[in-house]
C-alpha cells in the first residue's frame, strides 16, 4: 500500500468517525430532553417496531452487554414503559413487552426522531444518501469477511 493510500484511509476513517460523532451527540441530546438515554430508546424502539422479545436476546439485537440489558429494562418498567412477562411453555424465559404508555410515548417520540435524523442528514441529496448506504454496506460486509 502506498503512502498516499494510507493517508486517504485514514481520512476516511476520521471524516466518518466525526460524522458519527456529530449525529451520535445529537441523537443523544434528543433522547436526553425526552428524558430517555440512547440505550433505553434502541431498547423502546425495538419493541415499539418488533413486539414482545425475549430478554435474554435484547442485548444481540441492539448491540448491547446482556448484563446492562437487565438495568435498562428495570428503568424502564418503573417508567411504566415496559413489562416482563414469563414464557408460559418455559419457565427460563421471560418477555419484555411495551406497554400502552411505552407505546403511547413512542408514538409521539419516534416520529420526531426520525425527523431530526432527516434534518441531520438534509446535505445530501436523495441519490447521494442511496450512494453513501451502498458503499457502507460494501464497506461493512467486506470486513465480516476478513480474519486477522
Amino acid at each position: 500500500m502506498s503512502g498516499e493510500q494510507s493517508k486517504q484511509t485514514l481520512k476516511l476513517y476520521i471524516v466518518m468517525s466525526r460524522a458519527m460523532k456529530a449525529i451520535n451527540e445529537q441523537t443523544t441530546k434528543f433522547f436526553q430532553q425526552n428524558g430517555l438515554n440512547p440505550t433505553e430508546f434502541a431498547v423502546l424502539e425495538l419493541l415499539f417496531h418488533k413486539g414482545r422479545q425475549p430478554l435474554q436476546q435484547i442485548g444481540s439485537k441492539i448491540l448491547l452487554a446482556s448484563g446492562s440489558i437487565t438495568y435498562v429494562v428495570d428503568k424502564l418498567e418503573k417508567r411504566g414503559y415496559l413489562s416482563r412477562v414469563h414464557c408460559p411453555a418455559d419457565r427460563r424465559v421471560t418477555y419484555a413487552e411495551i406497554t400502552e404508555a411505552g407505546t403511547a410515548f413512542m408514538e409521539e417520540l419516534f416520529p420526531r426522531h426520525e425527523e431530526q435524523l432527516h434534518a441531520l442528514m438534509e446535505a445530501l441529496d436523495p441519490e447521494e444518501k442511496e450512494t453513501v448506504i451502498e458503499l457502507l454496506k460494501k464497506l461493512g460486509l467486506s470486513i465480516k469477511n476478513l480474519s486477522y
